[in-house]
């Protein structure tokens, strides 16, 4: 019996598989999708495998290596799974290897350590060095990086002449939970008749055969017993010895915990527009006929609970269902929502989650013990068995493309599986992509509306205030008097206000006023962020950081100021202008810790501040009854970015975000500062026209030929010489012009915008094309070259439709 093997080598990627020859001990274990270690290379090196197939014969007659061991005792990917890794390394080019690590939890991704042992004692007695390493040890562990290359030059010349072996193991991170756990073993009678025999002062006996008396007859948590009782651990060996109980070691689940308790819910009636949609979508539920919707919902017309209702109809035909949104912020609010509905039959899944949630969360999906899963992207690729329905929220935001390998699209998943399982893909917006608008208007999908407010209020009035002329007037330049005026209206009346600043940090950046000096990262060519909390500047893409400069490190001058405006700054006016007002802050830098989110919304939502402030992350999802006020601070921020989708998401942001106002009896309002009030975008924003921004902006695209009538693709070349970036792209751009179409467009390379990042300069093309067929086979070539490029310490990124183009 033979395996073929995708093997885990960084830099001798390969989509074809390996073939190992299986040990005749293992001949009848081994299976598709299961993980191995094998031998790979010269030498003692070993590395973890993913089996994507097994033969009877070979076609090769030279030697074979055996397979090691096996790390699974059953398969971790099915056929589905490994038919997807398929498709996904060929359509995003990418190597299978880093498809399946991506199918699963971080914890099963292979420890590797590297080892040297000591063959001949003799050969470092008289080096100190090595004497001081190997310390009475026969073999140590070894990291290149953190051994004196001193060390490392003696290391080798021991390996060469036979003194040393340098071997590598293979490890898996993935550990089980477990908990010491009793089970009753009598009764409910026996442990009252051993209750009435008791002596009078034994009380804590007593205590723990009551709970014994009602408890469950299976495995309880130890430490459960100890905290309802109050008892020992003295009582509970007693109690073992008595025969009253059993002990043992028991595995425990990880589950992750939401900041309070969930409450049950039911069902709500239908309004006529929700009922017709579900009619609409009844059917395809009901059968095994793929077919992809797209519902066009407006803020607060009930899209949830029409999700909610489709899983309870493929539940109650023994399907499974899948979930996704958008931002590791929802997923609490939806987690609650579901959890509400459908209980402990619920898993979650997204990266928030520790290590050890995430494994066991993955096991409950895998075990077919949940049958619903919520999560952020990633859970696209959970375990799910006979799936029935899987539905992507807020289906056009940017963050269901993974920005790094595989570069995938959750849409494009989503949809892969569901055909796979004649499922039913159901995409939800209030402004869907115009990539999905487009596929709705040709028929490939089946668009549903819901176009009114559940309780039939109108959508929130948006005045746009124009800031050029509130600062001529000489209004502060982040509060217009119309914003101010309307928060106070808020506060005395007792209701809530949601404001958006999509920018964090204190200050943009802080500049000299006499010699113009502007602090920079070391690593990028981008100006630090002000952090006034932290007393840092910070490099927002690579994390470096820097303190805040007292005086300019350039001239000595002390009139170095803050330029610019982000959340920090912002939660320090409100306390200025609103001191009896309490303000929760909501960005990247005050959700870190994990369960934040879920604290900061729950407390919102339970009156305990006034303000919601926060970038982007509120802009969607959030249902309070008492916020009647949303205030957008400065609606250009996605305008200026260089992307010809710009219009596209400062239309959705400011539309997503409107519609977190008045969205119950009371009725909201929406103030949009800009300094472009003219712009199409915040026009068609400010009177809740989707329909008319996808109509102009429809035609903008046509003529700019850009997503939905081309496809795109961005490669992406990075060195850190900047004329050895520049000489690799034009060599790429002239080697890839005789394989494009006569309708293909390639424009670049340019240099980024901007120019270095992590101190490599970034260089770009960007191809627009209709047909991909010579084009594709081109790009796949151009993959496997780019591990060649490696070693010249060439970065090469091929990203198919691209979301951003940085």
């Amino acid at each position: 019996m033979y395996a073929q093997v995708i093997v885990d080598v960084p830099t001798m990627q390969t989509n074809q598989p390996y073939t190992y020859e299986i040990p005749a001990a293992l001949a009848e274990l081994v299976q598709p999708g299961m993980r191995v270690v094998v031998p790979f290379g010269r030498g003692t090196r070993r590395v973890q495998g993913f089996v994507v197939g097994t033969t009877e014969t070979t076609t090769t007659d030279a030697p074979l290596k055996s397979i090691d061991e096996l790390i699974d005792v059953t398969p971790v990917l099915n056929h589905e799974m490994l038919a997807l890794a398929d498709w996904l390394a060929k359509s995003n080019f990418a190597f299978k290897i880093s498809v399946l690590q991506a199918m699963l939890p971080n914890v099963m991704r292979a420890k590797y350590v590297k080892t040297v042992q000591l063959i001949d004692e003799s050969a470092v007695a008289d080096d100190a060095q090595l004497t001081a390493f190997f310390a009475d040890r026969y073999e140590v562990p070894l990291d290149d990086d953190h051994v004196a290359p001193e060390l490392l030059k003696s290391i080798q010349r021991l390996q060469r002449q036979g003194h040393v072996a340098i071997n590598y193991y293979v490890g898996d991170k993935a550990k089980i939970k477990k908990v010491t756990a009793l089970k009753p073993l009598m009764s409910s009678q026996a442990y009252d008749d051993a209750r009435q025999k008791l002596n009078k002062v034994a009380k804590q006996q007593a205590r723990l055969l009551t709970f014994l008396m009602t408890a469950p007859n299976e495995w309880i948590a130890q430490k459960q017993v100890l905290d309802a009782t109050g008892i020992d651990y003295a009582t509970l060996k007693k109690a073992e010895s008595n025969g009253w109980i059993a002990r043992q070691e028991i595995e425990q689940y990880r589950i992750p915990q939401l900041t309070s308790k969930i409450e049950s819910t039911t069902p709500l009636p239908l309004t006529a527009d929700q009922q017709a949609v579900f009619d609409q979508l009844k059917p395809s539920l009901q059968s095994k006929d793929h077919q992809t919707f797209l519902l066009e919902g407006v803020t607060g017309s009930g899209k949830t609970e029409i999700y909610l209702q489709d899983m309870a109809e493929v539940l109650a035909q023994g399907k499974t269902a899948l979930m996704l949104v958008p931002e590791i912020t929802l997923t609490p609010q939806m987690v609650r929502r579901v959890k509400s509905r459908f209980g402990e039959s619920v898993a979650v899944l997204h990266s928030a989650l520790s290590d050890g949630e995430r494994y066991d969360e993955w096991r409950r999906i895998e075990r077919g013990e949940a049958k619903v899963v919520v999560g952020a992207r990633s859970a696209i690729f959970a375990p799910l068995d006979n799936l029935g329905l899987i539905i992507l929220d807020e289906e056009h935001d940017a963050s269901y493309k993974q920005e790094d390998n595989p570069r995938y699209h959750a849409r494009d998943v989503a949809a892969w599986r569901a055909e796979y399982h004649g499922a039913t893909l159901l995409l939800g917006s209030a402004t869907p992509a115009l990539e999905s608008r487009a596929r709705a208007q040709k028929g490939l999908y089946t668009l549903l509306r819901l176009p009114n407010r559940i309780n039939q209020q109108p959508l929130p009035p948006v005045e746009v205030v124009d800031m050029r002329q509130a600062m001529k007037q000489g209004e502060d330049e982040l509060f217009s008097h119309q914003l101010l005026e309307a928060i106070q209206q808020r506060l005395n009346r007792g209701e809530q206000s949601v404001l958006l600043l999509n920018r964090r940090g204190y200050a943009n950046y802080v500049n000299c006023r006499d010699c113009g000096y502007t602090p920079t990262c070391i690593n990028c060519d981008l100006a630090l962020t002000m952090h006034k909390a932290s007393h840092n500047m910070v490099c927002h893409y690579c994390g470096y950081q820097e303190p805040i400069p007292e005086q300019c490190p350039n001239c000595g001058s002390k009139r170095i100021r803050p330029f610019g405006a982000g959340t920090q700054k912002v939660e320090t006016l409100l306390q200025q202008y609103f001191p009896q007002a309490k303000t929760l802050r909501m960005d990247l830098d005050t959700t870190r810790k994990k369960g934040a989110t879920d604290q900061m919304l729950e407390a919102f939502g339970r009156h305990e501040a006034d303000i919601l402030l926060g970038t982007q992350m509120i802009a969607k999802g959030l249902d309070f009854p008492d916020v009647t006020l949303v205030g957008v601070l400065n609606a250009d921020t996605t305008l200026a970015l260089p992307d010809f989708r710009s219009a596209e998401r400062t239309f959705q942001l400011l539309t997503q975000v409107s519609g977190r106002a008045g969205r119950d009896e009371k009725h909201g309002e929406v103030v949009v500062q800009t300094f472009n009030p003219e712009h199409y975008a915040i026009q068609f924003a400010k009177q809740h026209d989707y329909e008319g921004f996808y109509r102009y902006e429809m035609n903008l695209r046509k003529d700019w030929q850009y997503s939905p009538y081309f496809y795109t693709i961005q490669l992406k070349i990075t060195h850190e010489q900047q004329n050895e970036a520049a000489r690799v792209a034009y060599q790429i751009a002239d080697w890839l012009k005789p394989h494009l179409d006569e309708q293909a467009v390639m424009l670049g390379p340019s240099m980024g915008s901007v120019a270095r990042l992590n101190n490599k300069y970034v260089y770009r093309i960007i191809i627009k094309y209709k047909k991909s067929e010579h084009l594709f086979k081109a790009l796949d070539e151009l993959m496997q070259t780019g591990q060649q490029l490696q070693k010249q310490k060439v970065g090469l990124v091929i990203d198919r439709d691209p979301v951003n183009f940085v």
